[in-house]
């Protein structure tokens, strides 16, 4: 859902020059700066150093909920997936900007109760290790925009209820919602022009992203 939001943005923006969308399936998006990259490993990039090169900036947004799943598991599928393009996009490109898709909360010391903001914080740590440019983008809930839909059946059951309450949640909680295309608006302009600080909140991804 975030990464369509992302995407849309990117085609629909002039200077954006191409996109390369890597992905587990084909979109019935058409564009003329639009190519994807279908794949199943997504652990190991070095048949795709080639497609990585010259590559201004990435947009991660892959990710998963932490429900249902232990610590290790949630460990292989945030982590290990993040750092497995990371660590390739550095050594290909470094000094390229990296924008990461993180989560409201997330644990920076790596050592507090919850799980999830444990992982996240040992990622974002991770990434801003790197010889990259990288943001974290630190969303709270996002709402879907220009028709798009999550993959998943109990996200959409949960966001057809919250729909109608967005309006009312950006009023009173300006610095706690977002949309995905905000999102993905405040990652070109992280791209182009940086910010001040490497980790972004949801008020700072707002004024990014509505700038």
């Amino acid at each position: 859902m975030v990464g369509a939001g992302v995407l849309h943005e990117c085609l629909r923006d002039d200077r954006v020059r191409e996109v390369l969308a890597v992905q587990r399936t084909a979109t019935s998006t058409r564009h003329a700066k639009l190519r994807e990259l279908i794949r199943t490993n997504f652990y190991d990039y070095e048949d795709a150093r080639d497609a990585f090169r010259g590559a201004d900036a990435c947009f991660f947004c892959l990710g998963v909920t932490a429900v249902g799943k232990s610590e290790a598991e949630y460990h292989r599928l945030t982590f290990d997936l993040t750092l497995a393009a990371a660590r390739v996009l550095a050594d290909i490109n470094p000094g390229m900007t990296f924008c990461y898709v993180s989560g409201q909360g997330t644990d920076s010391t790596e050592r507090g109760r919850v799980m999830w903001a444990r992982v996240k914080g040992k990622t974002e740590n991770a990434l801003l290790a790197l010889p990259l440019r990288s943001y974290m983008l630190r969303p709270g809930y996002i709402q879907p925009m220009g028709g798009i839909q999550s993959k998943t059946r109990v996200y959409r059951l949960f966001y057809q209820v919250m729909t109608p309450l967005y309006p009312v949640l950006r009023r009173l909680t300006p610095n706690l919602v977002t949309t995905n295309e905000t999102v993905g608006r405040a990652m070109i302009a992280l791209a182009l022009d940086g910010y001040p600080t490497r980790i972004l909140e949801v008020r700072d991804i707002n004024t990014v992203g509505r700038a």
